[in-house]
């Protein structure tokens, strides 16, 4: 099968970037080898237009990182290597999966709880008490609280931080939440439907805000692959 050359401005066109980043590409492995001219220029051809666009479809779903590690691999010849970087990326979205669950029924019951119930602590806990519940840095805390989702009582005098039984059920939240990479922003919708009506529809909101995203990546990383399927199959064809 023959090859249409093809110069860097039209592989830079076709993928929106610039021509220097089609040459970097090239200079990092990206692209397969490409012959040069008696002037030193590169001769792209179809070939590199189809494992550009695998690379750019895979960094869609796989992030840009794991993208350059699967061509890389791909361009040395390790298809099993690279094929076992796809699985690991899959695996690793399973597992978000796993964890959303698992979150979304952990903040559920965390949100139903009664702030003076016999699981809260009976009486007010201090910032390091707090962080070596949750398991997190005090200076995290304090970050929550600047962004206005935690407000401590102040102790009088020396200005120490108390959290009572509404507080550290609060920072129980936030800390779920942003293991499941919530912004704080988003957080304080979820804490304000709380604390006002009780309602946990902010909350549900943001767990299937998550989920969709979740699947907009397994979407994403399904186009990728069939882009990678057909880059191997056509250099496998060509070899």
């Amino acid at each position: 099968m023959s090859h249409r050359a093809l110069r860097p401005v039209d592989l830079a066109r076709e993928a929106g970037v610039s021509t220097q980043q089609i040459r970097n590409y090239a200079d990092t492995g990206i692209l397969p080898p490409a012959e040069r001219t008696a002037a030193g220029y590169r001769r792209f051809d179809t070939r590199h237009r189809e494992a550009l666009l695998a690379y750019r479809a895979l960094a869609k779903g796989y992030g840009w990182e794991a993208a350059r590690s699967i061509m890389l691999a791909v361009h040395d010849g390790d298809l099993t290597g690279a094929l076992a970087l796809v699985d690991a990326c899959h695996a690793a979205l399973h597992g978000q999966r796993l964890a959303l669950r698992a979150t979304g029924e952990a903040l559920e019951a965390v949100a139903g709880q009664d702030p003076g119930g016999p699981a809260a602590p009976q009486s007010a806990l201090r910032i390091g008490e707090v962080a070596a519940l949750l398991g997190v840095r005090a200076s995290a805390l304090r970050v929550w609280e600047a962004a206005g989702l935690l407000t401590p009582q102040r102790e009088p005098g020396t200005g120490y931080r108390w959290y009572g039984p509404a507080e550290v059920r609060d920072a129980r939240m936030i800390h779920m939440l942003r293991q499941g990479r919530y912004p704080l922003t988003r957080i304080g919708d979820v804490l304000d439907g709380l604390r006002a009506t009780g309602s946990t529809e902010a909350l549900r909101a943001a767990l299937e805000e998550r989920g969709a995203a979740l699947a907009a990546t397994a979407v994403a990383m399904l186009e990728g692959s069939a882009r990678l399927h057909d880059y191997v199959a056509g250099a496998r064809r060509q070899a």
